[in-house]
């Protein structure tokens, strides 16, 4: 099959959807306002909730909650819960995660580019 077309054979996703294009499931996976912002700050190093929320100041707590869900759900971070108290929860990409490193770094180069064009 050609690079630059799409099968239009469905094929279900982790939680249930069906995609004809895997540009469709890759945005999906990495797609909204803040699912990718995410993943660029676990590209440098893991993160806990607050740390997040001090990156994103703009991200409510249940949206920042619904994404990581969403991100971990898809196998692409990892949620790290230590025993101790008060709870500690660090959040990683997963291996599979860190697949989606070029993909960010070159959203980041086309956002800069782009943001001087306008």
């Amino acid at each position: 099959m050609d690079d630059n077309q799409c099968s239009y054979e469905a094929v279900e996703g982790k939680r249930g959807k069906k995609y004809t294009c895997s540009v469709g499931a890759t945005l999906d996976v990495i797609g909204g306002k803040w699912k990718g912002i995410i993943l660029f700050h676990l590209l440098e190093e893991k993160k806990r909730f607050n740390q997040f929320r001090k990156l994103m100041p703009g991200v409510t707590q249940r949206m920042l909650t619904l994404q990581l869900r969403e991100l971990e759900a898809d196998g692409i971070i990892h949620r790290k819960v230590y025993s101790e108290v008060p709870p500690k929860v660090e959040y990683s990409l997963t291996e599979f995660g860190m697949t989606l490193s070029p993909i960010i770094q070159s959203m980041k180069v086309w956002g800069d580019e782009y943001a001087k064009r306008i």
